[in-house]
C-alpha cells in the first residue's frame, strides 16, 4: 500500500473511531444503531434488558463491519485499482481485506456463542446470574426487577448514549457501548475519586465539574465500575441512591454555579488589602449564618473611574457583620445568573446599609 493510501486508510480508521466512540453528528442526522435497527430492538421502557441485549449485539455487528464497508467503498470510489478482483490487488490491501473478513467473521461467532440457551451466555445475562439468590430462581427474574424499576418516572436518568448513568430504587446501572454494569444498591458503596473543572461546557458558559465515582460491590462476582456525573446532577443523584457515599479524594464537590464563585471569591479577597480591628473592638458572629465570627469589613479601596456603566462604589460605616462565605454567597445571590462572567467586576449593595461596594472593597479582618 503507497503513502498516499495508507493515509487515506488511516484517516478512514480514525473517521471510523469517532463514529463509534462520538457520534454526535451522526445522531443529529438519524444516523445511530438505535434508529437504523429501531424495529428489531424493540422499546426500552418495555424491556429495558432484552432492548440492551439486542443493542449490544448488533452494535458489535455493526462496527466489526466498518472496516469491511471501507474496503467495498474502495472498490467503487476507486475502480482504477481493481480491487474488486482479488487476485489483482496488492499484498497490504490483501491483509487489509483478511483482516476485516476475519474480525466480522469472529464478530458473528462471538454473537451466535452468546445466543445460545436464550441468550444465557451474553455478558449481559452474566452480569445478572451474578445476582440470582431469593427470591429471584433465575437471570430472567433479575431482569424482570430491572425492567420493572426501570419503567417507574422517579429514577435517576443522565448522561448520553454510551455513557448513560441510571439509578433506580434498587439498582446502580451503567449503560455503555457494548456492556451494561449494575450493582445492588443494597450490597455496594460508592466513592467519589476525582472531579475535573472544564472551563467551557456546550450548555452554559459557566465552568462545569465533573464528578468521577466508583461504584463497588460487597459480591465478589460483579465488577467495579466508575460512573461520571456533573456536579449539578449529584444532589439528585445523593437523593435516589441509598448505598454509602464516601469521598475518598477530600473532592470539593461544587453542586451551583454561586459555589463554583466563592471559591474564586475567597482567592481574591484574600489578594486585597488587610483591615485592621480598631483596639478594644471585639468581633461578634456573623448574622449571617451565626457560626463563625465576621470576619470581613467595606472599605472603599477600589477606583471608581475603572468603572464607567455603573454608579461609583461608597463609603460603608458597618463595623464588620459578616464573615467572608455569607458576603460572597450574598454578593453571588445579587449577579444575573446568565451571565457568570461579569460578576467579578460589578458592584452590590452592602447587605446591612446598602452603600455600592465591588469585590476589590472587601477586606479581610485580621
Amino acid at each position: 500500500m503507497d503513502s498516499p493510501e495508507l493515509s487515506f486508510t488511516l484517516a478512514y480508521l480514525v473517521f471510523a473511531l469517532c463514529f463509534v466512540f462520538t457520534p454526535n453528528e451522526f445522531r443529529s442526522a438519524g444516523l445511530t444503531v438505535q434508529n437504523l435497527f429501531s424495529s428489531w430492538l424493540g422499546s426500552e421502557d418495555m424491556g429495558f434488558i432484552q432492548y440492551h441485549v439486542r443493542r449490544t449485539t448488533i452494535t458489535v455487528l455493526v462496527h466489526s463491519a466498518l472496516p469491511l464497508g471501507y474496503y467495498l467503498g474502495m472498490c467503487i470510489a476507486a475502480p482504477e485499482k481493481n480491487m474488486e478482483y482479488f487476485s489483482q490487488v496488492s499484498d497490504s490491501w490483501r491483509m487489509f481485506l483478511f483482516g476485516a473478513l476475519g474480525l466480522h467473521l469472529i464478530s458473528w461467532t462471538l454473537v451466535i456463542y452468546w445466543s445460545h440457551g436464550h441468550w444465557h451466555n451474553h455478558p449481559i445475562s452474566k452480569a445478572l446470574q451474578a445476582h440470582v439468590r431469593p427470591p429471584h430462581s433465575g437471570w430472567g427474574s433479575v431482569a424482570s426487577s430491572v425492567n420493572t424499576e426501570f419503567r417507574r418516572i422517579d429514577k435517576f436518568a443522565t448522561g448520553v448514549h454510551g455513557a448513560r448513568v441510571i439509578v433506580t430504587d434498587s439498582w446502580v446501572l451503567k449503560v455503555t457501548t457494548y456492556h451494561v454494569y449494575m450493582a445492588l444498591q443494597s450490597e455496594c458503596h460508592v466513592t467519589v475519586t476525582a472531579s475535573r473543572q472544564h472551563q467551557l461546557s456546550p450548555d452554559s458558559a459557566s465552568p462545569t465539574q465533573i464528578l468521577t465515582l466508583r461504584v463497588e460491590s460487597i459480591n465478589p462476582s460483579v465488577r467495579a465500575f466508575t460512573i461520571r456525573l456533573m456536579s449539578t446532577e449529584y444532589a439528585e443523584f445523593r437523593e435516589k441512591l441509598h448505598a454509602p457515599v464516601r469521598n475518598a479524594a477530600n473532592v470539593v464537590i461544587y453542586q451551583t454555579i454561586s459555589e463554583l464563585f466563592l471559591d474564586t471569591f475567597r482567592a481574591q479577597v484574600e489578594l486585597n488589602q488587610t483591615y485592621t480591628l480598631p483596639s478594644g473592638q471585639e468581633l461578634e458572629p456573623c448574622i449571617g449564618c451565626m457560626q463563625v465570627p465576621a470576619n470581613t469589613k467595606l472599605v472603599k479601596l477600589c477606583d471608581s473611574e475603572d468603572y464607567d456603566t455603573e454608579p461609583d462604589c461608597q463609603r460603608c460605616f458597618c463595623r464588620p457583620m459578616w464573615c467572608l462565605s455569607c458576603l460572597g454567597r450574598w454578593f453571588a445571590s445579587r449577579q444575573d445568573q446568565q451571565r457568570p462572567e461579569t460578576w467579578l467586576s460589578s458592584k452590590v449593595p452592602c447587605p446591612t446599609c446598602r452603600a455600592k461596594f465591588c469585590i476589590l472593597d472587601v477586606c479581610v479582618v485580621r
